[in-house]
């Protein structure tokens, strides 16, 4: 009876998968795609890699292969962008698994006739993520630090805007990336498979510096200079389509330019509302009243439905309804100013500043810790932890508010930690 106890190479992937703290809670549905996206030895071979970036030469060891045989393992999962390959100034290569999401579920959709079963990847994605709602809920809603945030609709602005910062703004992220790659928009793609997407521009998935040259390189997405990138973008405001990306500041993966109805992340904030699912802007629209004709597009506009019409109780007139804001769920994103013909809306600064990670480091840790995964990030058993990458994992947690150090020390049961903190309590408090 023992063999009916040992595992399969993609139950081994599931638990790899879910040492980060962006998984995949285990279903029927998550088994049927990694078997569709990963051949047995392939997940095998994938859920004895690192959780962190690492080279051929280390996965040959870990694999017991030649640094040939393995390289050419690692090119051809790159190829179909379930591994990214990342190049780096000193001519060093290395590779990491992405997550499932923002990575390679994405991936697999991004560029058609890839030698996937495209439209039954398309039907258990909509199963796994839209029926099912463990996944959705694990990735938008599992913690105070999101996945995602949204970049502010730059012409719906004040001009007088000095509170903006560099970046909240996609433009940029455009500006400044070192990569470009457009790519095929996942969420519409599945749609389109399923007979449910809209008419919104399918090729216009930006993903940026190290991940937009592993793409590009692979073929996934196709680069683009800054000009045409600020072109789709424009494209994207024009069509009212909400800025959606990586919620750091520094080095931005990606930008999705979501619409509301098959967009994952717009779907997540209107279904999971409440547990503020994306990380707003810094803004919110306010509604001049005076102004007001209770048109409705502004309520159209809107991707998460927080913007709605209400009874004006104008006695004169008891038909006309005016806009209202529930606060509570808005993004931020400035879709609604852009609609409004009558200039009746206008953004104003949050009360309160929302805070963005530096990097996806930062990004990573504070996730790990909300999410309880923060001994899987540091103590990775496929690698030895490197001393930068454990003194940027330490210098996360030593700027963090006393709560999130006590969870961070729980979590890795550290003696080391627990100094760290304790002297550093004793030196704040000297």
């Amino acid at each position: 009876m023992a063999h009916r106890t040992l595992k399969t190479s993609h139950q081994q992937l599931v638990e790899r998968l879910n040492r980060f703290p962006q998984g995949a809670p285990p279903s029927e549905l998550l088994f049927q795609i990694l078997r569709v996206l990963f051949t047995e030895e392939e997940a095998g071979l994938v859920a004895l890699l690192p959780i962190r970036p690492f080279t051929a030469t280390h996965a040959a060891k870990v694999w017991h292969k030649s640094e040939a045989a393995s390289l050419n393992i690692l090119d051809h999962l790159a190829d179909r962008g379930m591994l990214l390959d990342l190049e780096h100034p000193d001519g060093a290569r290395t590779f990491v698994l992405p997550p499932p999401m923002a990575g390679f579920f994405e991936f697999s959709m991004m560029r058609v006739g890839n030698g996937y079963d495209q439209k039954l990847l398309a039907e258990l994605f909509h199963q796994y993520l839209n029926v099912e709602e463990d996944f959705v809920r694990a990735l938008f809603a599992g913690g105070e630090t999101q996945l995602g945030r949204v970049f502010v609709n730059e012409g719906a602005l004040p001009e007088n805007a000095l509170q903006v910062m560099d970046y909240e703004r996609a433009s940029e992220v455009i500006r400044t990336a070192t990569h470009i790659g457009i790519g095929t928009c996942y969420c519409r793609h599945k749609m389109e498979h399923l007979g449910k997407a809209c008419k919104a521009p399918m090729d216009i998935c930006m993903t940026f510096n190290g991940t937009a040259g592993s793409l590009v390189r692979h073929g996934i997405a196709r680069r683009v200079d800054a000009s045409e990138g600020f072109d789709l973008l424009a494209r994207a405001v024009e069509g009212n389509l909400v800025q959606f990306g990586e919620n750091v500041r520094d080095q931005v993966a990606f930008i999705c330019n979501c619409c509301g109805c098959c967009c994952e992340a717009m779907l997540a904030a209107k279904r999971f509302a409440v547990l503020n699912p994306i990380a707003t802007t810094n803004h919110l629209p306010e509604v001049k009243t005076e102004d007001c004709n209770g048109c409705g597009k502004c309520a159209e506009a809107c991707p998460v439905e927080a913007m709605g019409l209400v009874s004006s109780w104008d006695p004169q007139h008891p038909k006309r309804k005016k806009a209202r804001l529930n606060e509570s769920i808005c993004l931020g994103c400035g879709v609604c100013v852009r609609a409004c013909s009558r200039r009746a809306l206008r953004l104003r600064p949050r009360a309160r500043r929302v805070i963005t990670p530096v990097n996806s480091a930062h990004r990573v840790v504070m996730m790990a810790i909300e999410r309880g995964t923060l001994q899987d990030l540091v103590f990775d058993n496929q690698a030895h932890l490197h001393h930068k990458a454990m003194a940027a994992i330490l210098g996360v947690i030593l700027k963090l508010p006393p709560l999130k150090q006590a969870m961070a020390s729980r979590q890795m049961k550290s003696r080391y930690l627990e100094r760290l903190l304790s002297r550093k309590d004793v030196a704040h408090r000297a």
